[in-house]
């Protein structure tokens, strides 16, 4: 049976020092930083890493007892466009796989890599307004070969 991305990236602890990692790293860009210059919640790493880990075949602690898609979704939406941020974003990330001390496997990083691309594409669909997300909407989930 093939180990689901969650599993061989480390499993919790990897994902939580991945995003703590990320975050520093954001926090730290001229750029990425605007996008918490409002304010975060207080255990925004931890509610991450578990949203990362539920995503990427993990346990499903985020929806279970932190938020849902729709949550989510809306709270990165209506805040116009900003494609150099997601490009920072995204060396932000790729360079928090390093930080954070995360396996240097070639395919997981690749999968890694493709799947923060493809949320941060996600989360900015809604440019304009979050008044048209729907309710309901199911977590996303990305496996080997992408998105399930």
């Amino acid at each position: 049976m093939t180990q689901t991305i969650y599993e061989v990236a480390g499993g919790r602890q990897a994902f939580l020092d991945l995003a703590h990692a990320w975050h520093l790293r954001c926090l730290a860009d001229e750029i990425v930083s605007h996008a918490f210059s409002h304010g975060y919640h207080p255990q925004h790493s931890e509610r991450l890493a578990a949203y990362w880990a539920e995503s990427l075949g993990g346990p499903p602690d985020y929806t279970a007892s932190m938020g849902t898609e729709t949550s989510v979704v809306r709270m990165h939406s209506g805040n116009g466009e900003h494609e150099e941020m997601d490009e920072r974003a995204q060396i932000c990330f790729a360079q928090a796989l390093d930080d954070a001390g995360l396996p240097d496997d070639p395919r997981l990083r690749s999968t890694l890599k493709a799947y923060f691309r493809w949320a941060i594409q996600t989360m900015s669909a809604h440019p304009d307004s979050a008044d048209d997300i729907p309710d309901g909407l199911a977590l996303a989930r990305w496996s080997w070969d992408g998105p399930v």
